[in-house]
């Protein structure tokens, strides 16, 4: 396997006309809500890897190499040397309509050789517990899933997938990769500490919590935010939510608001947030989301022998945009401790509104918040 990566900086420099990977069968692009002129980029990736599908999204911050940057444009050119791929594309027309978009998805790419789907949806239309749940269930028990859900910075007002063309909303797309020459990990940890009292969820539907202890959860929302209150949704980052069923203690995983509900006293998140469930507020610090980074990419280097080069191995990372909030001008730093675990590896990737993966400990696949998700791909010699 090859890989090229190219950074396209706020103001717009031109993507270079030639390659040494012309011949490359995709690009994954992630692309600042920021930036210029989308169009005008993207036709410039079509110019330099006429043969390749064109896979990517809006994001929250972009990363590339060694950094955290906001502004810009990040791609990631591949070419498979003894494996295949295939794209797939389909709308999601709201929440409810999640599962089924997964199970679209699952369908058009499901293969006995499908060692890999990679999922970029978007961000605000989309229930991102639902759509794994129908793509897991409809693909085969061997197969990997990860990816994330487009971002839009701080604003929570737009964000969009493109295949071949620019971002636009309500659309979700999947790469499946296959061949038994692929080698693909994965690793996903937070690293947020919690705080306060466990909470009962004691009123919530699908990714919409209405109470907490039998109050809205709105009003506890506002009470910690104080005076930054009124940023909400974007504040409430700061302060994601821990949920775990009540009798299993070691997987609980973190859910991040993407929108509030004034008439309901409710909050919106990007997966589901069950009924029944405890619930427990969390906040972090940069070195605990630094370390927590690099847990992730030691997890992903755990099952991954592939012989790694510069050029020959792929880190997909996606971070979750709360994560950005907290750690403001620094966010490179849990780059870089991606980079000095995983060594030469070759780093691209987005900050999202959330974050698939399979977990840690269950190894089930779900929708995470506040994580750093790390996807490696190669070839086997």
């Amino acid at each position: 396997m090859k890989v090229e990566l190219h950074l396209e900086p706020r103001a717009p420099a031109g993507i270079p006309a030639m390659s040494a990977l012309a011949d490359a069968q995709l690009v994954l692009f992630f692309l600042s809500p920021e930036y210029a002129d989308a169009a005008r980029y993207v036709t410039g990736l079509q110019q330099r890897y006429p043969q390749a599908q064109l896979v990517g999204c809006t994001t929250g911050g972009e990363i590339a190499y060694h950094e955290a940057h906001t502004g810009t444009a990040v791609s990631a050119a591949i070419r498979l040397e003894r494996s295949v791929l295939r794209v797939s594309q389909t709308a999601v027309t709201g929440m409810h309509g999640s599962y089924e978009a997964g199970r679209v998805l699952a369908s058009q790419l499901n293969d006995a050789t499908l060692r890999l789907v990679f999922v970029l949806s978007d961000g605000l239309q989309v229930n991102g517990s639902e759509l794994v749940r129908g793509l897991t269930e409809h693909l085969g028990a061997k197969v990997i899933v990860t990816g994330g859900l487009a971002g839009d910075g701080p604003r929570f007002a737009k964000t969009g997938v493109g295949v071949n063309g620019p971002p636009v909303s309500g659309s979700i797309a999947a790469v499946g990769f296959y061949g038994a020459t692929l080698a693909v990990s994965y690793g996903s940890v937070g690293g947020w500490i919690k705080f306060g009292p466990e909470r009962l969820i004691t009123r919530a539907a699908g990714n919409v919590l209405y109470a907490l202890d039998g109050k809205p959860a709105l009003d506890l929302y506002k009470r910690y935010l104080g005076e930054e209150a009124a940023k909400l949704p974007g504040s409430g980052l700061h302060f994601p939510l821990s949920i775990r069923r009540t009798d299993d203690m070691p997987h609980d995983v973190v859910r991040t608001i993407i929108g509030i509900d004034e008439q309901a006293r409710s909050l919106i998140f990007a997966g589901d947030v069950p009924e029944g469930y405890t619930a427990q507020l969390m906040r972090g610090n940069l070195e605990n989301l630094v370390d927590g980074a690099a847990d992730a990419a030691l997890l992903a280097l755990k099952h991954f022998s592939a012989a790694r080069t510069a050029s020959g191995t792929l880190g997909i990372l996606v971070s979750c945009i709360g994560r950005t909030l907290v750690m403001g001008q620094r966010a490179s730093d849990e780059v870089q401790a991606v980079k000095q675990a995983l060594g030469d590896v070759s780093l691209a990737g987005f900050y999202s509104y959330g974050e698939i993966c399979h977990h840690p400990y269950t190894g089930k696949c779900g929708l995470h918040n506040q994580t750093m998700t790390i996807t490696l791909l190669s070839e086997a010699a």
